[in-house]
């Protein structure tokens, strides 16, 4: 295992009067209003130690998914512009960020940043505003390029700055802006960045027993860690669709909405789960609806997975029944896990919210077990769900949020955080071009 000290930190840069590239992951925005602010929060500190240290910020997030998979036409659209964050940052911390201009190559977005960015950065090095927000990094033709656009646009955004600094846990992914700069500028792990790290080790070298929670609405996208879970926790309860492809799988029966594909990857599933008995701990109620549409009297029912037969044909199951969590197996595991990893929405949201309400409760109550939360849609929920909990649990040492699940699931399915490429990325070639030392 490499060493978090062997990641360059910001707090060994030499900021004052520098042009500090930051990208965070502020990915936030819904149809032009911020969904939730906690990813915004947890890179506060970074930007105010930039600041504090006479750093001139110059900030990047990707928003939303502008870009057309088929056409790879770009939607430059309101619904996914920074602009909401730009005036959070100013309301709730009298901090003005710049948005510059940018000219659009036809259908296939922003080909770079305008020439005006320099009168702007001039206007920065003179103290006239606190910092730029640049536009949604996914608004550029180079962002998720693979070829000469991702090297061009990250030459460019490398251009404007002086050092470059990672803070974007959530972003995993090997974009341009998440990873170019570091090949151009000396580079550092934010803050937040370092926070994430260290929690997500937590996992890999958690305290025994370790149970996953983990839900999702296609099994073919968390298959691969839902693998090595398998091999490195004692304990791993399923959700979601994931949760209703497995016990269909295994009981020979049949619901409605599965995928072919899903059912196909849950039978291999259910083979590899027979190697490790009794790890799979199954909430043993579920809940049938006749209609996705809500949850209406005398359209839905709760049935014991033990009494369905082989061959059953269900409607769609959209929740865990809460008469599961009274079940003597599934609260000894949770009072007796010492560790918990939680990626899970358990029902189908807004209206089946018995099994999310009821798993987050259970675990609450195992009040020394180390209890690391991620994923976007697990934290909305649990805020909404629970408010008076999380903010509870917010502070909390006994619980840590992460801002990114797909970034953890990621490196379980690797088997180290040191293999994401944006980390792997700051140190083999960050500490290559360390400079600017304190």
């Amino acid at each position: 295992m490499v060493e978090i000290n062997n990641l360059p930190k910001i707090q060994e840069a030499y900021l004052k009067g520098k042009i500090v590239l930051l990208r965070v992951d502020h990915n936030v925005v819904k149809k032009g209003k911020i969904s939730d602010t906690y990813r915004i929060e947890a890179t506060i500190p970074t930007i105010l130690h930039i600041l504090k240290k006479g750093g001139k910020p110059v900030i990047m997030t990707h928003i939303g998914r502008p870009k057309d998979k088929q056409t790879g036409n770009i939607n430059i659209s309101p619904n996914d512009d920074v602009e909401p964050i730009v005036e959070y940052l100013i309301r709730k911390y009298r901090l003005c960020f710049a948005v510059p201009e940018c000219q659009k190559c036809g259908d296939k977005g922003y080909f770079g940043l305008d020439s005006s960015i320099n009168f702007l950065l001039k206007e920065l090095r003179e103290g006239k505003f606190d910092g730029i927000y640049l536009p949604n990094t996914r608004f550029f033709a180079g962002e998720e390029d693979k070829g000469e656009l991702k090297k061009t646009f990250g030459k460019q955004l490398a251009g404007i700055a002086d050092l470059f600094v990672n803070d974007a846990f959530g972003s995993w992914q090997p974009h341009a802006s998440t990873i170019e700069p570091v090949e151009y500028l000396p580079s550092y792990a934010g803050l937040l960045m370092q926070k994430e790290i260290k929690h997500l080790t937590d996992i890999f070298y958690a305290k025994k027993p370790l149970t996953a929670v983990v839900a999702g609405s296609k099994f073919d996208t968390k298959i691969k860690p839902l693998q090595e879970l398998l091999k490195v926790a004692d304990n791993l309860i399923l959700g979601g669709v994931i949760y209703n492809a497995y016990i269909a799988a295994k009981y020979g029966i049949t619901i409605k909405g599965i995928s072919e594909e899903n059912m196909i990857i849950a039978r291999d599933f259910v083979k590899m789960a027979e190697q490790y008995p009794k790890k799979v701990i199954e909430p043993e109620y579920i809940v049938e609806s006749d209609t996705l549409e809500g949850k209406f009297e005398g359209q839905y029912r709760t049935h014991k997975i033990s009494d369905l037969k082989p061959g059953t044909q269900l409607n769609y199951i959209l929740d865990i029944g809460k008469e599961s969590f009274e079940n003597e197996t599934l609260k000894e595991t949770i009072m007796k896990s010492k560790t918990f990893f939680v990626n899970a929405v358990m029902g189908l949201t807004p209206h089946f919210t018995e099994g999310t309400i009821g798993m987050y409760s259970l675990i609450n109550q195992n009040k020394e077990a180390m209890k690391l939360f991620g994923g976007g849609d697990t934290l909305e929920e649990f805020k909404k769900l629970l408010p008076e909990l999380y903010w509870k649990c917010i502070d909390d040492l006994k619980y840590y949020f992460f801002t990114g699940g797909g970034t953890i699931l990621t490196a379980i399915e690797q088997g180290s955080p040191w293999k994401l490429d944006t980390i792997k990325a700051l140190v083999e070639v960050g500490n290559k071009n360390r400079e600017f030392r304190m």
